[in-house]
């Protein structure tokens, strides 16, 4: 698409979001600007007091309210949650549109796909809206082969390869 690059980590191995974050601090270093927008990560204190350390460079933001995994939440609960979300997105959006960074990363976006929270067309209309030479990174557990068509790269993590060959 129009000179940007789209990357998705994905798989049920460890690793996607740190290999993000990574491929984020090197173009930070390169003097690049990088958002890094969460999402279903719940509100672990630790995690985030280490990410933050990363700002200015790397921009963190973060849409849970809750701290308990969604699948975990009431139905009022999730619905809650969902409308966080859309605001995230709607975030990823406008900072596209205004190319206010270089890159920005969408951990666990693909999971929002699995939750039936967003619809392959919305992910889709993301990518239309990266600026040429952007680079935007997803993340998340489940592949969302559907989405492949649209990126430049995918990067499948598994904990057990002989397990996924059969």
């Amino acid at each position: 698409m129009n000179g940007s690059y789209i990357h998705i980590y994905c798989g049920n191995g460890a690793g996607k979001s740190s290999a993000a974050v990574g491929k984020g601090i090197r173009a930070a270093c390169a003097g690049k600007s990088v958002y890094l927008v969460q999402f279903l990560k719940g509100k672990s204190n630790e995690e985030l007091e280490y990410l933050r350390r990363l700002e200015p460079e790397i921009k963190l933001f973060r849409f849970d309210k809750y701290d308990r995994p969604y699948e975990d939440l009431t139905a009022e609960e999730q619905e809650e949650e969902r409308a966080h979300i859309r605001n995230g997105l709607g975030f990823a959006k406008k900072v596209l549109d205004t190319s206010e960074c270089n890159v920005i990363i969408l951990d666990e976006a693909l999971e929002l796909l699995e939750c039936g929270i967003v619809e392959t067309a919305e992910l889709v209309a993301l990518f239309e809206a990266l600026p040429e030479g952007g680079e935007m990174i997803l993340t998340g557990t489940h592949p969302c082969k559907e989405l492949w068509p649209y990126v430049d790269e995918v990067t499948e993590v598994i904990t057990d390869y002989k397990a996924a060959q059969e």
